[in-house]
């Protein structure tokens, strides 16, 4: 089965090709990729990778957001996401000028917590609230970082970026997301912090495709290069974040040995921790993340079966997950549960997503798949899933 966000992005350019009165040749001649990877994109057989998405989207004139947003987003949901988001778009362009004198401004130490409330509340999916707050936020880091010039500044400054990148990927605008981490390393390396950096690469690792897994993999050994010599548990419980990261790269590819050989070595980082780490830069780090990893590898390799039996042996994760993370393996699950034909087992898991965190599991690719999975092999269609289905925007 073709990934939905695969089909999704294909969709959208087909759409806009047609819109632009192009036919497939003429587009992939105006774009240095084949016809016949084109024609696959288009189709949702092919996941198109980051440059090939750039260069479609500069063919047709458009911005690469209209090429990948969220599927179920249409019409006036739309404009009111581009509204919501527009804001956090022209903060982190300003990150270069002290922005202008703006009423109110925060003192450094009430915008560093608040910096780290506003990481932790998109932990918890306040996603909406979190996107409000971030402009003004990251105006009145940067105004702190270009006048003070400290570490602390800086630091707090690479965090509101960190979020922006989580709200912007969670909400679907993935070429945002990918500028947010570009301000976030900019930051970080002027924070001089090993740890921010590191984290950074982590999740440049992981918005690369199948077609980029080398690219991948370098990122995160960088990542690991920049904590060398590092010991504390902050370093230690960043490096097995990594090592989680390098997991998943190897799980996109079927490569079974990496896998096992990243989760035996986050394994024990995460014993040499102690406990989930959620304290650490809200990574929850630990023996439980650790296990989420290994079960959404299964998942990736297409191991159903084992996925399924490892998803049923943490149903009971611990009180302390957070919501984020928590809400992604339900969503893992229902896709599992769907995957080995148990599909009212997987809409239950979907509404327990749906509950736990709503805008996250609203605009989660894997939610798509497992509804449009389900909506494949149901012979009769319930009104629970009609109403997810609709509820998604299918």
């Amino acid at each position: 089965m073709p990934s939905s966000s695969a089909e999704h992005t294909g969709a959208r350019i087909r759409e806009q090709r047609r819109l632009a009165r192009l036919t497939q040749r003429q587009l992939a001649e105006r774009i240095p990729y084949s016809y016949s990877l084109l024609n696959q994109v288009e189709c949702g057989a092919r996941q198109p990778s980051d440059a090939f998405i750039s260069a479609v989207a500069e063919a047709l004139g458009v911005s690469p957001t209209v090429l990948t947003e969220s599927a179920m987003t249409t019409g006036a949901q739309r404009e009111r996401l581009a509204a919501l988001m527009r804001p956090i778009r022209e903060a982190l362009d300003l990150y270069d000028l002290d922005p202008l004198p703006r009423p109110g401004r925060r003192p450094l130490p009430v915008l560093a917590v608040e910096a780290d409330a506003l990481c932790q509340r998109v932990r918890a999916t306040r996603l909406r609230s979190a996107a409000e707050e971030l402009p003004g936020l990251i105006s009145d880091l940067t105004h702190a970082a270009h006048t003070e010039s400290s570490t602390a500044a800086w630091r707090a400054l690479a965090s509101a970026y960190r979020s922006a990148h989580d709200v912007s990927l969670k909400i679907g605008y993935r070429d945002l997301s990918t500028v947010a981490l570009d301000r976030m390393g900019w930051a970080a390396e002027r924070a001089s912090d090993p740890c921010l950096a590191a984290i950074r690469h982590y999740k440049r690792a992981l918005g690369h495709e199948r077609s980029e897994l080398d690219l991948g993999r370098r990122l995160i050994q960088l990542g690991h290069d920049v904590l060398d010599g590092e010991e504390s548990r902050e370093a230690l419980a960043v490096a097995g974040q990594l090592h989680l990261g390098a997991s998943a790269v190897a799980a996109r590819c079927d490569d079974d040995a990496a896998v096992e050989r990243h989760i035996c070595a986050a394994r024990e980082l995460a014993s040499r921790v102690g406990g989930d780490a959620s304290d650490v830069h809200w990574l929850s780090f630990g023996h439980t993340n650790v296990a989420l990893h290994e079960m959404g590898a299964s998942l990736t390799m297409r191991r159903f079966d084992q996925a399924l039996t490892q998803a049923r042996a943490l149903k009971a994760l611990p009180p302390s997950t957070l919501t984020s993370r928590r809400a992604r393996f339900l969503v893992d699950w229902a896709v599992v549960e769907m995957e080995t034909g148990h599909p009212d087992a997987a809409l239950r898991r979907l509404a327990d997503a749906r509950r736990a965190a709503p805008e996250q599991t609203r605009y989660h690719p894997r939610t798509r798949e497992a509804v449009t999975g389900l909506l494949h092999i149901a012979r009769r269609t319930p009104d629970s899933l009609s109403h997810m289905a609709a509820w998604i925007g299918l």
